[in-house]
């Protein structure tokens, strides 16, 4: 599994056939993340296979994320989070080799034992660019992984956006990690 694609489905995160939805600007860091996100995460992968996230503070409110998969080398991943209204979202930079720029995603804890990753639905996003409700274009990502859209919008319209009850049907699921032991 591609490194990105390690990063998009552990913390967003983050992919649907391949297609990505990024932005100019990062999610302002607001406060810090629930304490219950800390720790050690299980699942499996799109094949079946264990995956093991570890997250922790790096510093400030910037954390990190070791996802490991069976057979393959760790991967670490540094990410933000920032909290509107009942939302908690995560912003991550992707590599230039996809197209630099950052991911928004949201992720909730439930009862600290469940750990629920959100992608942003990308024929949404592009629906609201076409719209006009966002700025934006649509993009190719590198290496045959499909379409994309890219949004311009200032931080604050996207959230505005974003925490629109009428869109909360832009996040979809992507991943669901049990609490591993101590």
């Amino acid at each position: 599994m591609k490194a990105w694609r390690v990063l998009l489905l552990t913390l967003s995160f983050l992919l649907l056939g391949g297609c990505l939805v990024t932005f100019d600007e990062p999610l302002a860091s607001n406060e810090p993340a629930p304490k219950a996100l800390l720790g050690q995460w299980s699942s499996k992968d799109a094949w079946g296979q264990p995956l093991k996230l570890t997250i922790s503070r790096v510093g400030g409110n910037t954390y990190k994320a070791v996802a490991r998969t069976q057979g393959k080398a760790a991967e670490e991943y540094t990410f933000s989070v920032s909290r509107h209204g009942n939302r908690w979202y995560l912003s991550a930079g992707v590599p230039k080799r996809l197209g630099g720029k950052f991911l928004i995603g949201g992720f909730e804890v439930v009862d600290g034992k469940q750990l629920v990753v959100y992608n942003l639905d990308v024929e949404q996003v592009q629906q609201a660019v076409n719209n006009k409700e966002l700025s934006g274009r649509s993009t190719e990502v590198p290496e045959d992984n499909g379409p994309g859209v890219l949004i311009d919008s200032p931080a604050e319209r996207v959230l505005a956006y974003l925490d629109d009850p009428a869109n909360s049907d832009l996040f979809v699921e992507v991943a669901r990690f049990q609490r591993a032991g101590k």
